[in-house]
This record gives structure tokens, sequence and C-alpha cells, in this order.
């Protein structure tokens, strides 16, 4: 049997490659280990022309780590590991519109996320990724020692639980349930050893990032709001311009990522399928 060479290309500087020559359906085990070398190195990897069913959706996810069903999301039929991230034609708000990463609500915030595109429009509806990495490697190292000391308390009521965000938006119904499934707060460090590179990273983003612990709310909000527009430099960033059967796998712990909702009057339907993580560590001292 030939085996077929993965190509890896950056998609920018900031973050981000596609991985080409590759049939997730049919990978040889050096494939599978070039996979994962890529998705290490580049925090977001991107796939085209992948005909996956969901069945094969869901096997593919599994050899990453178990999945980590999202409580909030509604679930595709008959698919209660796939989450639908759909907007309607009608329809003019859509999901992920603002930088975050997922599930750093949770305890153990989800390894990542594998996004597969069904349904897309004739044009718009892109997804920017932005390197935390480039984010904390870039401050000042004054500011890299002080945010190494901290903690930061995150949560999830104030956007899925009732009186949250989608609960007061009159089309979350159609998209979000379970809000008595809500949380207690958690915290992790701002600056995180990453599990699988080594490397810091800053773990804060502007969608569930509450304060810094033992800060009030207020006392927090300018040195968020300093790292939250630090972070999203275009330099720091990609944008991923999908097609049907596009897949988009991006590090949580690694990456932010912001759904463009520039297409009113189309539908965009994805399937996406979240890995489960682990308990995130301290970065202090010398890289």
């Amino acid at each position: 049997m030939t085996y077929e060479a993965v190509q890896v290309q950056k998609l920018t500087g900031g973050c981000g490659a596609e991985v080409l020559g590759v049939d997730l359906n049919a990978m040889s085990n050096r494939q599978w280990d070039e996979v994962q070398r890529a998705f290490v190195e580049h925090g977001v990897i991107f796939f085209r022309d992948q005909k996956l069913t969901p069945e094969q959706h869901i096997e593919f996810a599994r050899r990453w780590a178990p999945i980590d069903v999202n409580r909030f999301f509604k679930a595709a039929p008959g698919y209660p590991e796939i989450a639908e991230v759909r907007k309607e034609p009608e329809q003019k708000t859509n999901i992920g519109g603002g930088w975050h990463t997922d599930h750093s609500y949770d305890q153990e915030p989800a390894m990542g996320s594998i996004l597969l595109a069904r349904e897309v429009p004739d044009e718009g509806g892109d997804t920017l990724f932005a390197n935390m990495y480039r984010a904390f490697e870039t401050l000042s190292p004054g500011l890299q020692r002080t945010l190494e000391g901290m903690r930061a308390v995150h949560g999830s009521a104030h956007i899925f639980g009732k009186g949250g965000v989608n609960d007061k938006n009159p089309e979350g119904a159609s998209r979000y349930g379970n809000q008595d499934l809500v949380g207690a707060d958690v915290v992790h460090p701002v600056v995180i050893k990453h599990p699988l590179s080594g490397r810091k990273a800053l773990y804060v983003n502007r969608a569930f990032t509450l304060r810094f612990e033992d800060w009030s709310v207020e006392d927090s909000r300018p040195l968020l709001e300093h790292l939250y527009q630090h972070a999203a430099r275009p330099e720091f960033t990609c944008r991923f311009h999908w097609r049907e059967g596009s897949i988009a796998f991006w590090d949580n712990r690694a990456t932010w990522h912001y759904a463009a909702n520039d297409y009113q009057g189309e539908r965009r339907l994805m399937h996406r399928i979240t890995v489960a993580g682990c308990a995130l560590q301290a970065a202090t001292g010398a890289a």
C-alpha cells in the first residue's frame, strides 16, 4: 500500500493550518500521527471535502477523547453526541457570534470541538480563530509575571441560565435548553501550561470569564478588557471560509473562536462534537 503524505499548510502567521491529502474515514497510522502533531502545533486544524456520516463524525471524535456532550445545545435528531449549530434564513442572531472558548465554565474544560459543515450560505458565515499562545507571549514581561500568579472565575449562568442572554433571545428556544443544568462557577489559572504542548497560554475569554479570583467584577473589568482587546489583534488570528464537508477542529485551551454573522436570509447548519479535556494547571516560571 502506498503511503499518502499529509500536507500541512499554515493558514496565516497568526494561527491555524489546513491538513490536506487525508481521508478521515481511512487514515493510516502514520497519517493519524501527523494529524495529531498538526493539532498540537497549530491549535486549530482544517480539513476539506470530508464525506462523514454522523456515525463517522462520532467515530473520528472518539479517536481523540471521550465525547463531552454540551448540556445546553439542542442535539442533532437521533444523535445526542452531536450538537446542532443552526441558523435559519429568518433568524437574525447566530450561535457563537463573539470571541469565546467552549466549556471554560466546566471544572475540566473540553479539549476541543470538531465542527462539520452540513449546509453553508453562498457567502459569509466564516469562523475566526485567535492564538492564545501568541496572546500571552506578546504581553510585557511584567504583566506576564503578574498574570502567572492569578486565577479567574468562569461561569455560564449569565449565558445559558434562566434570565440569561439566550433566555432573553426569542430565537434561543430553538437552539438551547436545560437551563437548570447550569453549574457552579469554577476557577482556572489565568495562564495555563497547555496539557499537550507544554506551552504557556492565556486562559480568559469574554463570554465566560466573570472576574479574577479575589477581585470584584468592577476591579477586574479594566484588566480583562485590556487582555481581550490584545488577544484579538489581527496578527494573532485566522479566518476560515467554509464549504460543505469542511471540518474545523480547534483546541479550546489554545484558541478562541468567533462565528461571523454576515449571511442574513440564508441557512447555515453545522454539526459539532466536543471532546473531553482535563483540569488545567498553572504555568509559572520560565517556559
